[in-house]
């Protein structure tokens, strides 16, 4: 690529960058082909900050060092467990070689802004290099890296009961004043809309578009409409039960819900009577979580019922087909799963936990 091509490119990166980065590149000296590739990581991790609600920034010039210094080394795995399941412009897989080089981006722009910064007074701008604590992958270590970086970001076994027990008894404590009338009125909803995603697994996005129509309580069953607009069906965990039960008691009154409002999960704006949007829902999770000590997105839930499901059953069609995924080959496409199955599963991942807590 010829060089005036990579100093637009750059120029075009970082007008987009905030300005410690563009400080950052000042400050360093490598080839022009290596600071492209390395603004270009750069704002890809950014971009995942922002849409986990890391940073909270409209956009990616709005990032503060503040975030940076307060990652911890689970944020940083998660983040390359997330480029690990990224497919390139090929249709392929990022190699460890591709996920290394983002880690090697962000260790340069760690080590400038904890170490080669002059920010104020001579000081760096924050001392704690969260990425020191990252070790680069390699073939052997691919598998590993995926099938453990995510333990800590999952509600596993009794953790999740934990953390609605949580939110039932013990949130209202730590609530900020003003926000406390909202939380007493959304406090069903929100254990429900938790409960559901966690006992089923859909995505966030089906959550927010379930409607009064969608849920069969008595059959334990929820209508989903997936990705592309496909229509599926799919089992409740029976624990889920009783928090949408709840909720279901309250919705009309609590929301003044007339019957032409179909969405089942309701929010109130402004004297209106809406339906919850997959936005609100990801800022209430994290909201909850955050404050529960093991901070998490919708996403992670709708992993621990994966992961929880497949220990159970080792059946990885029926985990794809509960969480609404294509087979793992073309041949599972074509594997028939009764539901019978998943729902025996699923309320079997109760039962262990409740073995579990006995025991111990």
């Amino acid at each position: 690529m010829e060089t005036k091509k990579y100093l637009d490119l750059i120029e075009d990166e970082l007008t987009k960058m905030p300005d410690f980065v563009q400080e950052y590149n000042f400050g360093t000296n490598h080839s022009l082909a290596t600071t492209y590739q390395y603004l270009t990581e750069i704002r890809r991790f950014f971009d995942w900050l922002r849409k986990e609600g890391i940073s909270s920034a409209q956009k990616n010039s709005d990032i503060t060092t503040i975030t940076l210094a307060n990652l911890h080394r689970n944020d940083i795995m998660l983040y390359i467990n997330y480029l690990g399941h990224v497919k390139n412009q090929q249709g392929h897989l990022n190699s460890p070689t591709t996920i290394n080089r983002s880690i090697n981006a962000l260790r340069s722009l760690f080590k400038f802004l904890t170490i080669t910064a002059d920010n104020n007074d001579g000081q760096p701008y924050f001392e704690r290099n969260v990425m020191l604590k990252i070790d680069s992958l390699n073939n052997t270590k691919t598998l590993n890296y995926r099938a453990h970086i995510l333990e800590s970001h999952m509600y596993i076994g009794d953790l999740k009961y934990q953390f609605l027990n949580y939110i039932e008894n013990n949130f209202e404590k730590h609530c900020n004043p003003h926000a406390l009338p909202s939380f007493k009125l959304n406090k069903e909803r929100d254990m429900a809309i938790i409960a559901v995603i966690l006992g089923t697994g859909i995505r966030v996005s089906e959550c927010a578009g379930i409607n009064i129509s969608d849920l069969n309580l008595k059959k334990a069953t929820l209508d989903v409409t997936r990705k592309g607009g496909q229509k599926d069906s799919v089992p409740i965990a029976e624990w889920t039960l009783t928090y949408l039960v709840k909720y279901q008691k309250i919705r009309s009154q609590r929301y003044k819900a007339t019957k032409k409002e179909t969405a089942f999960f309701l929010t109130r704006w402004h004297h209106q009577t809406r339906r919850m949007t997959t936005s609100a829902i990801e800022k209430m999770v994290n909201k909850y979580s955050a404050s529960f000590g093991h901070p998490l997105t919708p996403h992670k839930l709708r992993h621990t019922l994966a992961s929880e499901l497949y220990g159970v059953t080792k059946d990885q069609v029926l985990v794809a087909q509960q969480l609404g995924q294509k087979g793992t080959s073309a041949t599972d496409l074509y594997t028939h799963v009764d539901q019978h199955k998943q729902r025996e599963a699923l309320n079997k991942i109760a039962r262990s936990n409740n073995s579990n807590n006995k025991k111990s």
